[in-house]
């Protein structure tokens, strides 16, 4: 395979100086189209997210998919060499990707205003809980209170019962979506504005979840209501939740539209509703949403979860079953479009992870190498990259510096 197939973003060189989740996922989105990412750890520690479950004979199983197509160089910038050594990367980076809490970086020296002495180009995308400004800027922030902070958990549960936040970090891999977002479009910007200058781009944890809430926003600012927590889409659409088939599965249904809900009506043989002022429009079925719900649940007991959404597939109403992770993996869809790939591991042999998406027709991404162990490329990056000599390399390793 040519450096050509490799992906967009080939040529365009990152430093990934972030731990966990939200930055580095970011950076491994980039990686997978592309970019050379290069990791930068605590010698002998490493990044937080090599120790975090789950694990397989002690193996950390996020590791070989949140780090796929980075390579790690182990780099204490805090001390004088250190610093010296990663401002000579900055000048030949184009991205810095980092999520130290705000005011780190400049403590160290290390801040935008002295990396752009290096490199005036420089993208530089910031991470923290609550954004480099405000109040609560000093704050320490990870994803479930970011999630608690940005006003999602308190709509998410029942209202009868306390509420629920994501089973899985979802606020930090939203963010991470942000995070490769961002980088490209001060990259574009910089490429093809009139200064070609780079550029701070940063972001709060709790803002990237928040911003997907307009709707809760406008409501509150118009109506002044405080949405209840609930389970599915109340208040949006009719009918819409989980229901449960005749054989004890569960399936997922929403109609959002009043075009889906006539399919639906049909597939039901209850035409009879689409004549009925109760249930004809969505803000009619909203109102009326109990009979409603009453309605689509007695249909679908009469089913197994597979003769039901085989027969409204068929009608073109939105349903899914759903899925636990075995059911993915046994799943055609999820094969065809190669939605779990194996990438090498040392020493579990090969782990299965998430495949690369979306898909570019022209420039698709590539899984080119596997994560890195600890201080992998040190050799490589210092020697090829900055000219180091064998023996700078080895005063450095005993120094404690890499």
């Amino acid at each position: 395979m040519t450096a050509k197939n490799f992906g967009p973003l080939t040529g365009t060189k990152i430093l990934d100086i972030s731990t966990m989740i939200a930055a580095p996922f970011g950076a491994t989105l980039l990686a997978d189209f592309g970019a050379e990412v290069i990791k930068i750890e605590l010698p002998n520690k490493g990044d937080t997210l090599r120790t975090v479950g789950p694990w397989k004979d002690g193996e950390a199983l996020r590791w070989p998919g949140l780090a796929r197509n980075k390579k790690s160089l182990t780099l204490d910038i805090r001390t004088d060499e250190g610093k010296k050594i990663f401002k000579k990367l900055i000048a030949q980076s184009d991205i810095l990707i980092e999520n130290f809490r705000p005011g780190t970086l400049e403590k160290w020296d290390l801040g935008y205003e002295d990396l752009k002495k290096e490199n005036p180009e420089l993208v530089m995308v910031r991470v923290s809980g609550y954004g480099q400004t405000g109040p609560y800027r000093e704050k320490a922030g990870f994803g479930t209170p970011g999630t608690a902070f940005s006003g999602h958990t308190a709509i998410q549960g029942y209202p009868d019962r306390p509420p629920v936040s994501p089973s899985y970090s979802l606020l930090d891999y939203i963010t991470g979506v942000y995070v490769a977002f961002a980088a490209v479009a001060a990259l574009y910007h910089r490429d093809t504005g009139e200064e070609h200058e780079g550029q701070v781009v940063e972001m709060g944890l709790y803002e990237s979840i928040f911003r997907m809430l307009e709707f809760l926003v406008a409501e509150y600012d118009q109506n002044k209501k405080i949405r209840e927590r609930s389970p599915g889409l109340s208040g949006h659409s009719s009918p819409a939740g989980t229901y449960e088939t005749k054989d004890g599965k569960f399936v997922v249904l929403v109609c959002s539209t009043d075009s889906t809900f006539d399919r639906l009506a049909k597939a039901m043989g209850r035409e009879d509703m689409l004549e009925d002022d109760r249930y004809y429009t969505n803000s009619e079925r909203l109102k009326n949403d109990d009979d409603v719900q009453k309605i689509v649940s007695d249909f679908i007991k009469q089913y197994t979860q597979k003769e039901l959404t085989e027969n409204l597939d068929a009608q073109g109403v939105p349903v899914s079953p759903i899925y636990t992770i075995e059911d993915i993996f046994n799943d055609p869809q999820y094969k065809a479009r190669e939605n779990i790939v194996e990438v090498e591991h040392p020493r579990l042999g090969k782990v299965k992870v998430p495949g690369i998406v979306p898909k570019f027709s022209k420039t698709p991404g590539a899984i080119r190498h596997r994560a890195p162990e600890l201080g992998e490329h040190n050799n490589e990056i210092l020697s090829e990259a900055l000219g180091l000599s064998e023996e700078e390399i080895n005063a450095l390793k005993e120094q404690g510096i890499i």
